[in-house]
């Protein structure tokens, strides 16, 4: 499985990118500070110990040492100062820092007195234990330098505030995610919400004129776009009104002279020639009602209803039996749309009318799937190729190429089911069945 890690929405991406920017300075900022605090501990520490180191070899050279008045005095001298011509054993447990002998080294370089070695232990918890201060958290070290052939060996101290640093910016990160993501996560709501709005409002039929006007909120480049949507949605309705308009009037005038013609041509004497008249003005009259249906597919005042599709099936199947139509029904999953039924049932007549006349029969079957209700009308035939299921649903294509009705007339059939699924939130599918026939698949949400 391939992981996806940039997210696909505003807000997702908003804060992804400032979560991601943040940990990197974040980041950046623990090494500085810890590079900081290093130096810091490095000249504390190695000051310390240059300055003892310095003082040691002052003393020896003017033999100030003083002998020790008891062994108390002798053990807390050993602890400090250690001054010999052989180099001092090294604690076991201890811990070599080659920065700090760096650093003691250099300081020393600096005084001008010549280092022939420089060593530097971090002492084990069990001897340090008596040098440490719980409020001032700190390691012993010892530094070990060779002047003159002489080691001088002193004791010190260095800061070990690693975890205390840590800590810090564990909580300097939490606060400052907090006080940046949550106005982030506020922005990006407040621009996404009446996006999504939009969105939904984008996917809608445009044919439904009763939209109501989206609200225009959020920042000021998110209302010019919803206004800006507001009005070109009410110009798309002005032009779909001036459209019905028109196709009404072409419809009544084109009518009107089809019926005085046809009363006309009833006075033919020649019986074939009437037959034929009377045939072609018929084939014009459908053809006629057809691309109306088109046109007008989605619209119209029809309100939608809460349909059971099992009882709405079951009366286009008994209609048909009626006629003698070899229609019948399969498997009928309970289940109810919202939809105009005018419309739904003239696009299931459709698509049954297409299997009764191409697919021998026509069964009616209703499934659930994933939220959604398909209604599928199955039949006997051929079939048909991938060239003509992304084709026929497109106005005027017919798989049979004449022009004549009676063997499959205006090519408007699939189109107008396919406009009114699409109209009702939904689809319409063609798909062939594994051993043959053809599925014409109306998918439309369930409603519970």
């Amino acid at each position: 499985m391939k992981l996806r890690l940039w997210p696909k929405s505003l807000i997702g991406q908003l804060v992804f990118a400032v979560a991601v920017m943040l940990f990197v300075a974040q980041a950046i900022n623990f090494v500085l500070l810890s590079r900081g605090m290093k130096q810091q501990a490095l000249a504390h520490g190695g000051g310390m110990a240059v300055a003892r180191v310095i003082d040691a070899i002052e003393r020896d050279r003017r033999g100030d040492f003083r002998r020790p008045q008891n062994d108390a005095e002798a053990r807390e001298r050993a602890q400090k100062l250690v001054i010999s011509d052989t180099a001092p054993p090294v604690p076991v447990g201890a811990v070599r820092l080659p920065d700090l002998a760096k650093y003691v080294s250099g300081l020393l370089d600096e005084t001008n007195i010549q280092v022939e070695s420089v060593d530097a232990w971090a002492l084990p918890p069990r001897e340090r234990q008596r040098l440490r201060r719980p409020e001032f958290p700190d390691r012993a070290v010892i530094v070990v330098a060779k002047v003159d052939g002489r080691y001088f060996a002193v004791r010190s101290r260095i800061a070990a505030g690693g975890n205390r640093l840590q800590g810090f910016l564990v909580w300097q990160t939490l606060s400052l995610y907090l006080l940046l993501l949550v106005p982030i996560m506020f922005i990006a709501w407040r621009a996404a919400r009446p996006l999504r709005d939009l969105t939904r409002a984008a996917r809608a039929n445009p044919a439904l004129r009763d939209a109501e006007p989206l609200e225009e909120e959020g920042p000021s480049d998110v209302r010019d776009l919803i206004g800006a949507f507001n009005a070109y949605r009410g110009r798309i309705t002005t032009m779909l009104s001036d459209k019905d308009r028109m196709l009404g009037a072409v419809g009544h005038d084109l009518r009107t002279p089809l019926a005085s013609l046809r009363v006309r041509v009833e006075q033919v004497d020649d019986d074939a020639l009437r037959d034929k008249m009377i045939a072609s003005i018929e084939e014009m009259t459908a053809m006629l009602s057809d691309i109306l249906a088109l046109a007008r597919s989605g619209a119209g005042t029809e309100a939608q209803e809460r349909i059971p599709l099992r009882e709405l099936v079951g009366e286009l199947v008994a209609d048909y039996q009626e006629r003698g139509k070899d229609v019948a029904m399969d498997d009928i999953a309970d289940a109810n749309v919202l939809a105009r039924p005018m419309l739904l049932k003239r696009a299931l007549r459709n698509l049954t009318d297409n299997a009764v006349a191409y697919g021998i029969c026509a069964r009616l079957s209703v499934r659930n799937q994933s939220g959604r209700a398909q209604i599928v009308i199955s039949d006997d035939g051929p079939g048909l190729t991938e060239e003509q299921i992304r084709t026929l649903v497109e106005p005027f294509a017919r798989g049979e190429q004449s022009r004549n009705r009676a063997t499959g007339g205006a090519g408007l059939g699939l189109s107008i089911a396919r406009d009114i699924a699409e109209g009702e939130g939904g689809g319409l599918t063609l798909r062939n069945r594994v051993g043959g026939g053809l599925d014409a698949i109306i998918d439309l949400p369930v409603q519970a």
